[in-house]
């Protein structure tokens, strides 16, 4: 099944994932679900990962939904699929379609998507699940399952909350209008335009995994759960997630650095 989704990891512990079905616009496939499930899995399991770069090959980040795969797949009673997708995904809130979504969100270290020609529908979601969206200007976004009498039910529903007014997120689902890259982060879908969005997401990333891994990490953690548990168990984490990098190794490498000026050399999260 991986041979929807291709990557690697430098020596900077950087991931670079890349939705491989090209000659497709990276429609998505049951394969390509699978694929990005397993790939999900493997990268959480890397000691050693610092980010991920998220982009798709070809013209366009995804199309979304292959509507003819699904129906081929219908046609032979499931053939082809190893896993219900609406079933829940071990150890996550989401199922098994939502996760291709909503696993970049479960990933412990930050994710940068590279969007480029068109992100519609199941593609968008995908893209929402990452930190930081960097995409072209002329790159097409849309909430697109409206035009086929649809909800959004790979997790946007849930990630869109974070970044975009309830009101505005709502008149593009209801709509299904497809935006710019330009406008999208004017809504706040995006984080930023840039003519070469891949380039740019890899200097980011980059950065990223320049800094302590224990904090960034810690960091991730308690930014995803801002606004969605009280202001006292908020407060409660960060304290938490605080004292558990203060002092130890990652935490007292970032100071001596910055001291001696320096490359900071840090251990692998355990």
């Amino acid at each position: 099944m991986s041979e929807r989704i291709v990557y690697t990891i430098d020596e900077d512990g950087v991931a670079d994932v890349r939705l491989d079905r090209a000659e497709k616009m990276n429609a998505i496939d049951p394969a390509m679900f699978a694929a990005i499930v397993e790939t999900g899995k493997k990268l959480t399991a890397e000691k050693s990962l610092r980010a991920v770069v998220l982009s798709g090959n070809g013209r366009a980040f995804s199309a979304g939904l292959d509507f003819m795969s699904f129906q081929a797949m219908a046609d032979t009673d499931g053939e082809g699929l190893n896993v219900d997708l609406s079933e829940r995904a071990p150890g996550s809130p989401a199922n098994y379609a939502q996760l291709a979504g909503y696993v970049w969100h479960e990933l412990p270290v930050p994710v940068v998507a590279a969007v480029h020609g068109v992100a519609y529908g199941g593609g968008l979601q995908i893209a929402l699940g990452a930190d930081i969206r960097i995409v072209t200007p002329d790159a097409r976004l849309a909430i697109f399952e409206i035009n086929w009498g649809l909800v959004p039910d790979m997790s946007g529903t849930q990630t869109l909350r974070h970044f975009m007014p309830l009101d505005v997120v709502k008149e593009l689902t209801y709509t299904g209008r497809v935006i710019s890259g330009e406008e999208a982060v004017k809504l706040g879908m995006a984080t930023r335009v840039s003519d070469d969005p891949y380039k740019d997401a890899m200097e980011l990333a980059k950065t990223i995994a320049s800094k302590s891994p224990s904090a960034i990490r810690a960091a991730k953690k308690l930014l995803n759960a801002s606004g969605l548990v009280s202001v006292e168990e908020g407060l409660m984490m960060e304290s938490e997630l605080q004292h558990a990098v203060l002092g130890k190794p990652n935490q007292v490498e970032a100071v001596m650095a910055n001291m001696e000026k320096r490359p900071p050399n840090f251990q692998d999260v355990d």
